[in-house]
């Protein structure tokens, strides 16, 4: 409406200044910029426009230097703004916090783009579209750069860019979905031992039934993702796959987590009350992770929901029923919980239904090579390297006793991604010194006298090139090793040397 009245003003000045022979009215013109001013800045906020839609926006610098980020842009992409902001987009790119995207396309171009980009903050990482537009100023030179984006997920509701989408996708390889999104991945299974392939057999003919499953095993050994191999496989793929992890929401707010509550129930309650995680699965699956974590008084509220096939919200009357596939799994001997009295019997054996106990990495070493050859991949992709392994560095990983099991080899391969050189095989000393207290004694070879006398050999050779040199570089360069694995050395064979507390400023930035 304020627009048609500015138009009706502009007319009204224009009118007169043809009858005034062609002659401006100055004091009406500037009353014509103090309304247009007036409307624009108080009728319309455009920065809380911006921030409140649900499409992200990302605008940068003609350099790629970001200037601003909305609200949904972390929502949609998992990226804080810390993460982004005030830092150029190759830097960003670089680090791996996203790959591709529109920014670039465009200061290059200068023309409208349209790209994919996929941003790793999530596991799994997530996959939008962008399109990103440019900005000039009045001499025609770009100013900013404009990039608007939403999750591939939204695809189906955007049918007028699904075209464009599909020809940039199809850009995209599928070994890089593989590796980028681990829900593509047919089977994250990963591993051929025996024992591997025996629960792999079982999941898939258990996974298309309604039978509740218990999943036990070590912490980290795999839990959750056999849990996401039977939700994927199952007839409910489609429906809500809900988890719940028992041991990480307080005792006292796990029941209204799960069951909800009615508006009142209790003091500092929402006012329209609040669905329950049973509510939210319905139809679907609901993972109660740690269960053997959870209280008795909720155990017993727990088994009532699953036998009665209903929930009661807290502070309510009305019955909600209920159709849900349970999938339970613990770290804990629920036997033994059960014989103490920690545990209720008639629960664990609703839950107990299909067994499935997934024995630690140590007790099936066959399937380190593998993980260690997916993760390597994935980590390589994500950090831009090309860390590998030697056949005998897999062989001390399958030594090891992994008492954080396939979670802990993750953690590693990843800070050896991170760590390393990025073009070489990883050098041995750093894996060592990661194990080596933790691989059981009867694992590495005792040292012999031929051992003693290289490790001493070396060591003189070390003190020798230290002292010939001004620095760790060149000390390397002599012994044709890197400043890294020098300073290493040094550590591991303690040795003194005149500027061992006085390094350069290079020596600590390689270091």
């Amino acid at each position: 409406m304020w627009i048609k009245e500015i138009k009706d003003k502009a007319h009204k000045i224009f009118d007169e200044y043809q009858k005034n022979n062609n002659v401006l009215d100055e004091k009406n013109f500037k009353e014509l910029l103090e309304y247009i001013d007036s409307y624009s800045e108080t009728n319309i906020d455009f920065k809380e426009i911006v921030d409140n839609i649900d499409e992200s926006v990302f605008i940068t610098d003609k350099d790629g230097f970001v200037l601003y980020v909305n609200q949904a842009y972390s929502q949609n992409t998992g990226v804080l703004p810390s993460d982004v902001m005030h830092r150029y987009v190759p830097d960003i790119i670089a680090e791996g916090i996203f790959t591709g995207g529109s920014t670039m396309a465009v200061i290059e171009t200068q023309k409208k783009c349209f790209r994919l980009s996929t941003t790793y903050r999530t596991d799994p990482p997530r996959m939008g579209y962008t399109i990103g537009v440019p900005l000039f100023d009045s001499k025609g030179e770009l100013k900013q750069v404009v990039v608007s984006s939403r999750p591939i997920l939204t695809l189906t509701a955007l049918k007028d860019d699904y075209t464009r989408f599909l020809t940039e996708a199809k850009n995209y390889t599928s070994d890089s979905i593989k590796i980028s999104d681990f829900s593509s991945t047919p089977n994250r299974l990963i591993g051929s031992s025996p024992e591997l392939k025996a629960i792999w057999n079982l999941v898939k003919r258990v996974a298309p039934t309604e039978a509740s499953i218990l999943i036990t095993g070590e912490s980290g050994v795999g839990k959750e993702v056999v849990a996401d191999e039977i939700f994927r496989m199952s007839s409910r793929n489609d429906k809500p796959f809900i988890k719940v992890n028992c041991a990480a929401i307080p005792a006292n707010l796990l029941e209204s987590e799960l069951f909800g509550y009615d508006r009142g129930a209790f003091s500092g309650a929402n006012t329209q009350g609040k669905k329950g995680l049973f509510e939210m699965a319905n139809n679907g699956t609901l993972l109660l992770d740690e269960v053997g974590e959870m209280q008795l008084d909720l155990q017993a509220k727990i088994l009532r929901a699953i036998q009665n096939k209903e929930v009661q919200r807290i502070g309510g009357t009305k019955p909600i029923p209920l159709n849900i596939r349970f999938i339970a799994a613990t770290n804990c001997n629920l036997k033994q919980k059960v014989a103490e009295g920690k545990f209720r019997q008639d629960l664990y054996f609703r839950l107990h239904v299909i067994p499935i106990d997934i024995p630690p990495l140590r007790k099936r070493p066959a399937d380190i090579s593998a993980l260690c050859d997916f993760y390597i991949s994935y980590f390589n992709e994500k950090y831009h390297k090309e860390m590998s392994l030697s056949d005998s560095q897999k062989r001390l990983l399958e030594k090891y006793n992994w008492p954080g099991n396939v979670r802990e080899l993750e953690n590693i391969l990843e800070y050896l991604t991170i760590c390393s050189s990025g073009v070489e095989e990883l050098d041995e000393c750093m894996l060592r010194e990661l194990l080596c207290d933790n691989i059981s004694d009867n694992s590495m070879p005792t040292e012999t006298n031929l051992g003693r006398s290289i490790s001493n050999l070396e060591k003189e050779l070390i003190e020798d090139a230290l002292a010939k040199s001004n620095n760790l570089r060149q000390a390397g360069k002599l012994l044709n090793i890197s400043a890294s694995t020098l300073s290493r050395k040094i550590k591991q064979y303690d040795i003194d040397y005149p500027r061992k507390n006085s390094l350069s400023k290079h020596d600590l930035e390689t270091i």
